[in-house]
């Protein structure tokens, strides 16, 4: 009888073994959410480099600059604020910098030695790595508005000249007689760099050399904003340089030069176009953070006080990557720049600090 009890548990027991309990019906706890970083949201602008002295600005002049570079961060910020894109924050900035006789780009254009205003604008989405330009257009109120159409409405990148203002017409932009961008200052400017040019030894000064010793400054503006979303853009919008011919281009409507936006960064340039041409100023800051895991700042400032220094390119640019980390350095005496995040508040600045 015992021998048998025994038998039953040694069953038993192996039956349990070979027959785990049912699994319970409730439902297993999800993996905890790995913490994303959340983009600081936010928009750094800038309205040229150059020789901006204390002595030669006025504090009446300071506030008129200043006012101005506070309504495009405002402008932006709305944008983005209403959850709206960072294009569309760069493309309200600016314009209305363009907007501004202050600001060598659109309404304050430079004058060409033809007497005339040739702007160029560029725009770049950095998802996807979409980008439109234009050079070269004379009647276009607003440029960066029709970078932002050649990127959006055609196949293209870059647009000059009449063909440009044909395609305004077909989007239906508003274009506005040369006269619209007449400034007196910026005339009389033209006629400064002209008595330079005139007194320069044959052959010693080219036409933008001259106008650029005469004035020594690079009144381009530009801006760079990332969104709720994460995503980067970055435009830029200039006259040009004073007295300048042959249908001459800067680095603005260069994509990689004057602008660039990546998924990880978006810059804006200003200064001495051809050194940012050939240096390729704006991508490269892009791709230091990439190939060589540079910070935003790092990589910044290595190409505009290191590499451009040596060369003697003068200018500054301004940056943000996709946290929302931003920089704006420049080798020149002064910037008109600022920056506004989310708290809506703007910080702007124009000499050295």
């Amino acid at each position: 009888m015992r021998r048998l009890a025994r038998t039953l548990a040694v069953v038993l027991v192996a039956a349990c073994a070979g027959n785990p309990p049912a699994p319970s019906d409730r439902p297993v706890p999800a993996p905890a959410p790995v913490p994303v970083p959340v983009p600081n949201w936010g928009m750094v602008i800038h309205g040229g480099a150059g020789t901006i002295a204390r002595a030669s600005l006025s504090a009446e002049g300071e506030r008129e600059y200043r006012a101005v570079l506070d309504q495009a961060l405002r402008a932006g910020h709305g944008v983005l604020a209403g959850g709206g894109s960072a294009l569309d924050a760069v493309e309200a900035a600016i314009h209305v910098m363009e907007d501004s006789p202050l600001f060598n780009a659109g309404r304050g254009a430079v004058f060409t030695a033809e007497g005339r205003n040739e702007l160029d604008a560029a725009i770049m989405d950095g998802t996807g790595l979409r980008a439109g330009a234009v050079a070269g257009v004379t009647r276009v109120r607003n440029p960066i508005s029709l970078a932002r159409r050649v990127m959006e409405a055609s196949p293209h990148v870059m647009l000059t000249g009449a063909g440009a203002e044909a395609f305004a017409r077909e989007q239906q932009l508003e274009l506005v007689d040369e006269s619209y961008f007449f400034t007196q200052s910026r005339w009389d400017a033209l006629q400064r760099a002209k008595q330079a040019e005139a007194r320069a030894p044959t052959g010693a000064l080219d036409a933008a050399d001259a106008a650029d010793a005469a004035e020594r400054k690079f009144g381009t503006v530009g801006a760079v904003a990332l969104d709720r979303q994460g995503r980067l853009a970055a435009g830029t919008s200039t006259g040009g340089m004073t007295n300048k011919r042959w249908g001459r281009v800067g680095d603005v409507p260069i994509i990689g030069g004057g602008t660039y936006a990546s998924d990880r960064c978006g810059v804006s340039a200003t200064g001495h176009g051809e050194y940012f041409i050939r240096n390729v100023v704006a991508y490269d800051i892009c791709a230091r953070m990439a190939y060589r895991g540079e910070t935003l700042d790092q990589a910044a400032r290595y190409v505009v006080m290191e590499k451009l220094v040596a060369q003697q390119g003068e200018g500054g640019v301004i940056a943000m990557d996709a946290y929302g980390n931003y920089t704006m350095p420049f080798n020149s005496s002064g910037m008109y720049r600022g920056y506004i995040g989310r708290d809506g508040v703007p910080s702007t600045a124009i000499f050295r600090e």
